[in-house]
């Protein structure tokens, strides 16, 4: 069966995931499972974790704003799901490139979300 519509452009994620599962603890048996793509997580790191404007954030994936919103709304909507209802988190695919060369705006909020912050002067 043919695909319908446009094709989806890829996502440019500045940094892989050093962790690709979640899992809770206390509940016994094999929790539901919920998977995360790769760009939904950048997605929420940029925006939540650092803190950036979505027309910033959308900017560096490359992706328009409107884009990059339901990318966060739907990213979310997971997670939060997950933690609600005690289900693992799983990080896996998602359309997009992995850009380890693009230089961040100069500013000390963008960071890595998984080091210690450290403040510049």
């Amino acid at each position: 069966m043919k695909a319908k519509g446009r094709p989806k452009k890829y996502r440019f994620v500045h940094q892989d995931p050093r962790i690709r599962q979640f899992s809770p603890r206390g509940r016994p048996g094999r929790p539901d499972e919920t998977d995360l793509g790769v760009d939904e997580v950048e997605a929420l790191r940029l925006a939540d974790c650092l803190g950036m404007a979505q027309k910033d954030a959308a900017k560096l994936m490359q992706v328009s704003q409107q884009t990059f919103s339901r990318i966060v709304k739907k990213a979310r909507k997971k997670a939060a799901e997950a933690l609600t209802q005690g289900r693992m988190i799983r990080i896996k695919g998602g359309q997009y490139v992995l850009d380890t060369h693009h230089n961040f705006p100069q500013k000390s909020f963008v960071k890595s979300p998984w080091e210690e912050p450290k403040i510049e002067p």
